[in-house]
């Protein structure tokens, strides 16, 4: 049985869906910084990537689960030298949201995102076991 997540209050998605959960294995499609809304509150790096995070985060407890069942992420950023100046505070807001949890990752850099506001997009996977 494969199952939909959307954490309760947030603004439905218009052709996708934020979370697939199937056999315990939730599938967390790309967040971005945006909030429940669907508005941005930051127009900067750092701000949009901890609230994608926490999107992810959010996403993952709807489901009933914990950061630390995340498994991987795959950020998309739109400009390199904005993560490489600012990698301490990254790690800064990384560890405000998911903790000293270090699933896999990968990062890419994209030439742009389909929300123009949009800089840093995060897709993620998460282990929730049986159900």
């Amino acid at each position: 049985m494969i199952e939909t997540i959307q954490p309760d209050g947030w603004k439905a998605p218009k052709g996708y869906a934020n979370g697939m959960l199937a056999d315990g294995r939730l599938y967390i499609g790309g967040q971005i910084g945006w909030n429940a809304e669907q508005v941005f509150e930051s127009h900067d790096f750092v701000g949009q990537m901890e609230q994608a995070l926490a999107n992810i985060v959010a996403i993952v407890r709807a489901a009933g689960g914990e950061p630390s069942h995340i498994t991987r992420l795959t950020w998309y950023i739109t400009d390199k030298k904005a993560y490489v100046a600012r990698q301490r505070e990254v790690g800064e807001a990384y560890r405000r949201v998911m903790g000293r949890h270090f699933p896999v990752m990968t990062m890419v850099v994209v030439a742009g995102l389909i929300e123009n506001e949009a800089l840093v997009e995060i897709e993620a996977m998460a282990e929730l076991g049986p159900r």
